[in-house]
């Protein structure tokens, strides 16, 4: 039953004050008829005895307290979807923003879901290929998984994310992914590429787009993910796909919560963020994953900015315990001009061994990313070693795992923003780069895959590896 009020007795920010409620209900969706007649839309945040507590989702800008009409429709948020949804954009509320026909609903979804029951999950275990080398064979991305990639402002995640977005798959699963992508709180410049992106290389036909961008209200920045989980549910849960969840910047929603603790006058926690903020991210990872006797699974790639570049930030902090890894953008690689700038080093997939190895990627893949790895930090550390005394003081074998490090960086991390590369073409990077290092510096990798998987003629790949590079230098300088 709809019930009327005219009892506004207060605005504060985005929420109302709305007095002498009966049988309202958290999270009841609700109309606000301005006296104009424009209709707004909001839900019930908190209810004090007869008091409802109402965040506004188009702002209260020119609401009148006397003469506004609010509605309590009896029903929560819900999201109308069917497989029409494919290839549509939205903005953050779910109404259709590209001109297309209007979704002829096959059912209605609460888009407030439930995280997974921990009993009913199913264990991560299949490699999703990114077509990038430093995510695939180091850093690798798994069915189900929750991997965040931590960025900064200025640094290429928009690019990062539209290229994971057209390039990802599942190995062996034909035709039956999708991409879910939400966007909070963007420019309308980042909202035009994401989207002329997607057209330009046909990977809209297999997403479903949410954009809010920065000049809509703060307040639907709240319900844009959970509009974006609740399709995904859907995708996969219900119709069998294997569906990735692109959130971006997580940290413009978390403005939008601490926005309306202020408002709320809730006692503030770090940096003046509401105390549930873990409680309430949760409430979004927890959403994704496998669940048994189920074909679909959701995988999720939340994008975060880092204030200041500050791991130790509230929300990346945060988001590190609940995620299993994360993707780091380096500043001072973007700054060398290596796209895409991950830092291998400190970014981790916790559950990168369980989609890795024979029948998933290759045999020799473990192998190779522990060497790998070690090699370049064995690189870097040479490195800043050399600028405290100088490279007169460092080792034949250390000369040689710098040189490892600077083609590393050159040749296996970075690639260009269309270059999708086959697992098995990132690993024969990655062999072709250690031949650059003695064979009995090749401590992590099994003898038999040395054998099998090594270049014979280390000399040639040596100088097949130098043209690579004078190749990869800017206007056609050749480096000695």
């Amino acid at each position: 039953m709809i019930k009327e009020y005219l009892t506004i007795s207060d605005v504060a920010g985005p929420l109302l004050i709305v007095e002498k409620t009966t049988d309202v209900k958290y999270q009841e969706l609700v109309e606000i008829e301005l006296p104009s007649g424009e209709i707004r839309r909001g839900q019930v945040l908190e209810i004090n005895q007869d008091k409802a507590t109402v965040q506004i989702f188009e702002g209260t800008t020119g609401i009148d307290v006397e003469k506004t009409k609010v509605r309590f429709l009896g029903k929560v948020i819900e999201l109308p979807v069917s497989l029409d949804i494919l290839g549509r954009i939205f903005d953050g509320s779910g109404k259709p923003i590209d001109d297309g026909p209007k979704i002829i609903p096959e059912k209605k979804l609460d888009i407030n879901g439930d995280p997974l029951n921990p009993f009913a999950r199913d264990y991560p275990n299949d490699f999703i290929q990114t077509g990038i080398s430093s995510i695939d064979v180091l850093n690798t991305l798994v069915r189900g998984q929750k991997l965040p990639i931590f960025s900064g402002a200025g640094l290429p995640h928009a690019k990062l994310a539209s290229q994971i977005a057209r390039q990802a798959k599942v190995i062996g699963k034909e035709s039956n992914f999708a991409v879910v992508f939400a966007a909070m709180g963007i420019t309308f410049e980042e909202a035009n590429f994401f989207i002329n992106d997607f057209r330009r290389t046909g990977a809209i036909e297999k997403s479903v787009m949410f954009i809010n961008l920065a000049n809509n209200p703060a307040v639907e920045r709240i319900i844009t993910p959970r509009m974006a989980l609740t399709c995904a549910e859907y995708l996969a849960f219900e119709k069998d796909m294997h569906v990735l969840v692109i959130l971006t910047d997580l940290t413009n929603y978390c403005e939008a919560l601490r926005e309306v603790s202020a408002a709320r006058m809730e006692v503030p926690g770090r940096r003046g963020y509401p105390g549930y903020l873990y409680t309430d991210l949760a409430t979004l990872y927890e959403r994704a994953g496998r669940i048994k006797d189920k074909k679909g699974s959701i995988t999720m790639i939340p994008i975060l900015t880092m204030p200041e570049d500050d791991k130790t930030h509230p929300i990346p902090d945060l988001t590190g315990y609940i995620t299993e890894g994360q993707i780091i953008l380096a500043r001072e690689l973007h700054h060398k001009g290596i796209y895409p700038p991950i830092n291998v080093l400190p970014s981790l997939s916790r559950l990168k061994d369980k989609g890795i190895g024979l029948n998933k990627t290759r045999e020799d893949h473990a192998n190779v990313m522990n060497q790998l790895f070690s090699s370049y930090a064995r690189g870097k550390e040479a490195k800043e070693l050399a600028v405290i005394l100088g490279e007169a003081a460092l080792s034949e074998i250390d000369k040689k795992y710098v040189k490892f490090s600077d083609k590393f960086e050159l040749l296996f991390v970075t690639q260009g923003e269309d270059e999708n590369r086959t697992i098995q073409e990132s690993l024969d990077i990655g062999w072709k780069l250690l031949t650059i290092l003695p064979k009995e510096e090749l401590k992590r990798i099994k003898d038999d895959f040395i054998e099998k998987y090594l270049p014979k003629d280390i000399t040639m790949e040596e100088n097949s590896i130098n043209a690579n590079e004078n190749q990869s230098q800017p206007d056609g300088i050749i480096k000695t």
